[in-house]
């Protein structure tokens, strides 16, 4: 019982100084790790974060100062790269593999995989899902709740579901 006692403690006063400094609250995973030092072990560019709660499968090559909000799935089974100074969103799906053809032919078809790349300097909007495959060009915009299954050329603003190209940075 005393451990529990000291660990609530330990979880109200770092909650108290975490929101006191960055006026937030965060969940007790996110108390406890540091989003530059995951970064640093899955070997992505200098002064890139991840959260904690990110999900990272596969073979994923991120640049420098890119930060990957929390609650994404980043599937590099297929090869997965994402630029530098890009802006991934909370809630972001990315895919280089999908079990579509495996499941209708009842496992007997392999899984399809394709290298999915994010240019640098992009924003993906919260909840957006990337499929396989799709290739975005440097200084893309994704809007939110995204659903982006064609590639795009750089300076591109798309939206929707399916996305679809909306307007371009100039």
């Amino acid at each position: 019982m005393q451990i529990i006692s000291l660990l609530k403690r330990f979880y109200f006063l770092k909650r108290r100084l975490i929101y006191h400094k960055y006026k937030r609250v965060v969940p007790l995973n996110e108390m406890l790790t540091d989003r530059w030092e995951k970064a640093k072990f899955l070997r992505f560019g200098k002064e890139s974060s991840i959260y904690d709660s990110s999900i990272v499968i596969g073979e994923v090559d991120v640049g420098e100062n890119t930060w990957i909000g929390p609650f994404t799935i980043l599937d590099g089974s297929g090869g997965l790269s994402i630029g530098s100074n890009c802006s991934i969103s909370a809630g972001v799906q990315i895919y280089t593999h999908n079990s579509v053809d495996w499941a209708i032919s009842g496992g007997k078809k392999e899984y399809r995989k394709a290298p999915t790349k994010i240019g640098n300097n992009c924003y993906i909007g919260p909840n957006s899902v990337i499929a396989t495959g799709v290739i975005l060009g440097d200084r893309c915009i994704v809007g939110a709740n995204s659903l982006v299954n064609n590639s795009f050329s750089e300076d591109s603003k798309i939206a929707g579901n399916p996305a679809r190209l909306i307007g371009n940075n100039e």
